[in-house]
C-alpha cells in the first residue's frame, strides 16, 4: 500500500493529468518485479522508457544551458551537462521527490536496498521523464525538469556537486594527447533483474582501471576513479 500512496504523492508534485497513466506505472517498475511477476504482471519494465528520458533530459538540459551560459564554450557546456545529467545528481533528485518508494521492486531487490540505490534511483528518474515526455509533451517534460533540476545546475556552476570522474579522465587525457578513453563491458554476472557489470577504461590500448556496480553507468564511473587515481600516484 506505501508505494501506492507515495505514487499520488508524486503525482501530485508532477502536476499534470496523465492522459496513459499505464506509462507512469511502467516508467516505475523495476525489472525485478517484472521478472518475479513474469505471466502474472502484463506492464514491461522501465528500461526502455529509461533509454528514451536519457535523450530528452540530454537535450533539455543542452538547450537550457546554451540560452543561459552565453558566456562558455562547448568544452565547458559539455562538463556542465555531464555533471547534471550524471547518476549521482539524478539519483540526488530522485531522493528529493521520494522516487524510490514509488517503484515496484521484486522482493530480493528491495531486500539489497535497492530502494535507495543510486543506479536505480537514476535510472527511475530518466524512466519517468521518458513516461512524461510520451504522455504530455515536450513543453511540460522541460518545465518538470527544470523545477527539479535548477537547483542541481546552479550548484554545478558554483562548483558544489559531487565528481563526475568520467568527465575528469577524459578532460585529463584531452589535455595531453587528445585522444578519448574507450570503455568496454568485461563482463556481466547475475540474473537479469540483478546484475553486476565490470567495465574496463582504456587509454591508447592500454587499460588504466575498472570497476564493477550495478549499472554500466556505475561501473564505468568506478573505472575512471580507478583511472584517475593510478595517474596521481604514478606522478
Amino acid at each position: 500500500m506505501f508505494v501506492e500512496n507515495s505514487i499520488e504523492n508524486l503525482k501530485r508534485r508532477i502536476g499534470v493529468e496523465w492522459q496513459n497513466p499505464s506509462l507512469l506505472l511502467e516508467a516505475l517498475t523495476h525489472s525485478s518485479y517484472a521478472y518475479e511477476h513474469k505471466g502474472k504482471f502484463t506492464t514491461k519494465d522501465n528500461e526502455r522508457l529509461e533509454f528514451l528520458g536519457d535523450a530528452v533530459l540530454e537535450l533539455i538540459i543542452s538547450e537550457y544551458l546554451y540560452v543561459v551560459c552565453q558566456d562558455k564554450m562547448e568544452g565547458e557546456l559539455t562538463k556542465i551537462r555531464a555533471r547534471v545529467v550524471c547518476e549521482p545528481s539524478l539519483a540526488m533528485v530522485s531522493k528529493e521527490i521520494n522516487l524510490g518508494q514509488c517503484l515496484y521492486m521484486g522482493k530480493g531487490e528491495e531486500r539489497s536496498g535497492g530502494r535507495k540505490r543510486p543506479s536505480i534511483l537514476a535510472d527511475a528518474f530518466e524512466a519517468l521523464l521518458g513516461a512524461i515526455y510520451l504522455d504530455q509533451g515536450y513543453y511540460v517534460t522541460k518545465n518538470y525538469i527544470l523545477k527539479e533540476l535548477t537547483r542541481i545546475i546552479n550548484s554545478v556552476l558554483n562548483g558544489n556537486l559531487e565528481r563526475d570522474y568520467k568527465t575528469e579522465l577524459q578532460e585529463y587525457l584531452q589535455q595531453r594527447n587528445g585522444n578519448a578513453a574507450r570503455y568496454h563491458l568485461v563482463k556481466e554476472e547475475g540474473p537479469d533483474h540483478n546484475k553486476v557489470f565490470t567495465v574496463a577504461v582504456s587509454h591508447q590500448d592500454k587499460i588504466l582501471g575498472t570497476g564493477k556496480g550495478r549499472s554500466k553507468k556505475e561501473a564505468e564511473q568506478q573505472a575512471a576513479s580507478m583511472a584517475l587515481e593510478y595517474q596521481d600516484n604514478s606522478k
